[in-house]
């Protein structure tokens, strides 16, 4: 047994000793040994966009207030506060007695109405025939007349009767015919009198017809349901109360369309402002949006602000959501572009090798917009440019690279 225990306390040692030896003093394969690791991209047209970070959480870009259609009591709550509805859901559900018996009696006032308006067209009917009629009469009475006084023109040539019997006849006929007159004149008067009773008795039961629509309307919605998808945040009233018309019943979110409340560092207080482009990150989607309401209140170093997206109702948006911002400072569209890389330094003109059918050559390339991922490239190169980004010491390098 000692024995045993002398030879584990000399061989873990020696071991461990060969161990070591094995690993300071065996050859190992150097990294980087082989052929040097040259960077290529390709020119491509695209944007080149120089941006900060910022942070954000989707919102419901509005809240929709629900109104009590008429004034009734609340007879059932459905729905809870905080609770998701769906567009069309019911929610609340009203008494609808008040509203039928306004209903009964507007149609019993419209009865009213029509039977008037049927009397006074039948009245009209008759007045305007009594009118023809004494009209016709008049008109029979001065003929008459005129027949008389021409007779007794001829039997006053030959002296058959005096002159004060003519003169009293054509007195008559004037008279017979100023009195016709007079009474044409009444008659329209009358016919227009009748025509404005009938108009007043056509808007009054216009009018009725229409609150009547009104009422029915209200009565169709007296199941108050949710317009649109979205989250309760408040219900004004218990059930069993009594509430008026018109009467603030019920707050919701709507969730068909979004915005985003950004968050960045009060370091960027300069950039943020209302207007400004922002690209919000979702997934592997890009949604823009831009600047809405910044909010003058500084809370723990950090800017809030609104933002509003062109595609408000993108179906990845969801209330709650977590998502990257980036906030634009400066911006190109569809320029020429190549990824950043060691050998573009600073300034706007660089050398940089080119890889071509052919042997590579040196370019000389003028900059523009410079960012962490792309360069915008003013002149030396067009699309489809095979660049090496990678610092090169001689061509035979590329050579090489090109063999391989």
């Amino acid at each position: 047994m000692s024995r045993l225990r002398s030879g584990i306390f000399i061989g873990i040692p020696m071991l461990i000793m060969a161990g070591v030896i094995l690993v300071v003093f065996l050859p190992f394969p150097k990294e980087g040994a082989g052929e040097p690791d040259v960077m290529v991209a390709v020119a491509d047209r695209g944007n080149v966009i120089e941006s900060f970070k910022g942070e954000g959480v989707v919102e419901p870009q509005s809240e929709v207030i629900i109104l009590s259609p008429a004034s009734s009591i609340i007879k059932e709550i459905l729905k809870e506060v905080g609770s998701h509805v769906d567009q069309g859901a019911p929610i609340i559900i009203l008494d609808p007695s008040p509203i039928q018996a306004e209903i009964e009696n507007i149609e019993d006032q419209l009865e009213v109405k029509q039977n008037s308006l049927t009397k006074n067209r039948l009245n009209a009917r008759s007045a305007r025939v009594d009118l023809d009629y004494n009209v016709q009469v008049k008109n029979l009475r001065i003929a008459s007349l005129k027949s008389e006084l021409a007779d007794q023109e001829q039997l006053l040539e030959v002296g058959g009767i005096s002159p004060a019997r003519y003169e009293k006849t054509r007195q008559e006929l004037e008279l017979a015919e100023k009195d016709l007159e007079m009474m044409k004149e009444k008659n329209s008067i009358r016919l227009q009198q009748l025509e404005a009773d009938d108009e007043g008795l056509r808007l009054q039961i216009e009018m009725q017809q229409k609150e009547l629509a009104s009422k029915e309307e209200a009565l169709s919605k007296m199941i108050i349901r949710a317009p649109s998808a979205g989250i309760i945040l408040s219900i004004r009233g218990k059930v069993g109360e009594k509430v008026n018309s018109d009467q603030l019943l019920i707050e919701m979110s709507d969730l068909t369309s979004f915005k985003i409340q950004g968050r960045v560092d009060d370091d960027y207080s300069d950039h943020v402002k209302t207007g400004a482009r922002v690209y919000v990150g979702i997934d592997n989607e890009r949604l823009t949006g831009v600047i809405g309401t910044v909010s003058p209140v500084v809370r723990d170093r950090k800017i809030e602000f609104d933002v509003n997206l062109q595609e408000s109702s993108h179906y990845k948006l969801r209330p709650n959501l977590n998502v990257n911002l980036d906030i634009v400072l400066e911006e190109r569209d569809s320029v020429i572009r190549i990824p950043n890389g060691p050998v573009i330094g600073r300034g706007q003109v660089h050398e940089v090798y080119v890889l071509g059918p052919g042997q590579p050559y040196k370019a000389t390339i003028t900059t523009g917009l410079k960012t962490e991922s792309f360069v915008e490239v003013l002149d030396g190169l067009k699309e489809g440019d095979q660049v090496v980004l990678s610092e090169v010491s001689s061509l035979e390098d590329l050579e090489n690279f090109e063999n391989n």
